[in-house]
């Protein structure tokens, strides 16, 4: 099992270092096959040496090899991070079927949060073929396992979901975003996988998470009552604590509120 994770890991380093190249080219509209990767200062091509995801960045001290130019740490914290969901996936998910399904819901959730980040949008050349890849992904684990319950459940939790977040967006246009919204049918339908606890978890932690922390930016004076605050990233981290502990915490809750 530490073999199968540590190989997760470096295949989330690997997409980590391609996501880096979505990040930056997907909200300009630029191709992300070509050109090949090149420093924005210089022009030069990278390296296959200098292309080592975290390591290369390290050895070359965050500076360009031909122009001396820095390079932006944002770059190997992204192909850490995803090497880090990706382990932590397979240590959720083991040898599990599903497990290819929930490594694309981590590489396509580090880049959204990313670019929701930088330039609030969830682009849909990103989200919208997510629900034809993750329903096919889905549905491939459920042909193998012959659980297709858990796939009518998917489909269920994405309607479900998406339907809240469309609600709350002809309620509330200016504090909700339609990017949200096709956002939110995706991550229904990976956690209506799992089981209707973590579609309620995921759903109210994203809520949770992001009014604390539009609170403490409040505190802080980072921002305004009519700052835009980026949705996508709660949304993400809640849908991804649901999928690590949605039942858990749904039992927790209960509890409490039973005594």
């Amino acid at each position: 099992m530490i073999a199968f994770v540590a190989l997760s890991f470096s295949l989330g380093l690997l997409i980590g270092s391609f996501l880096n190249v979505v990040i930056w080219r997907v909200p300009r509209g630029e191709s992300i096959a070509q050109p090949s990767s090149h420093c924005p200062d210089c022009g030069n091509p990278v390296r296959p040496r200098d292309n080592i995801p975290v390591v290369s960045w390290v050895l070359l001290r965050g500076r360009c090899r031909d122009c001396d130019a820095p390079i932006s740490r944002r770059y190997p914290l992204v192909e850490a991070a995803t090497g880090v969901v990706f382990a932590v996936m397979a240590v959720r998910f083991g040898f599990n079927p599903v497990l290819p399904a929930y490594l694309y819901l981590a590489a396509i959730g580090v880049a959204l949060w990313m670019i929701d980040l930088d330039v609030k949008r969830l682009p849909n050349a990103i989200v919208l073929p997510s629900y034809v890849v993750a329903s096919a992904l889905l549905a491939v684990a459920s042909a193998v396992t012959g659980e297709w319950g858990d796939l009518l459940r998917a489909g269920l939790g994405m309607a479900a979901l998406y339907g809240f977040y469309f609600l709350l967006a002809l309620i509330y246009p200016a504090g909700m975003g339609f990017g949200d919204v096709k956002l939110s049918g995706v991550l229904g339908l990976y956690l209506g996988y799992l089981g209707w606890a973590e579609v309620v978890t995921g759903g109210f932690l994203a809520f949770l998470l992001g009014g604390i922390a539009g609170i403490g930016l409040l505190l802080v004076r980072k921002a305004g009552r009519k700052s835009q605050i980026p949705f996508g990233p709660f949304m993400l981290l809640g849908a991804l604590l649901a999928i690590l502990w949605g039942g858990a915490l749904a039992d927790l809750y209960l509890d409490s509120m039973l005594g």
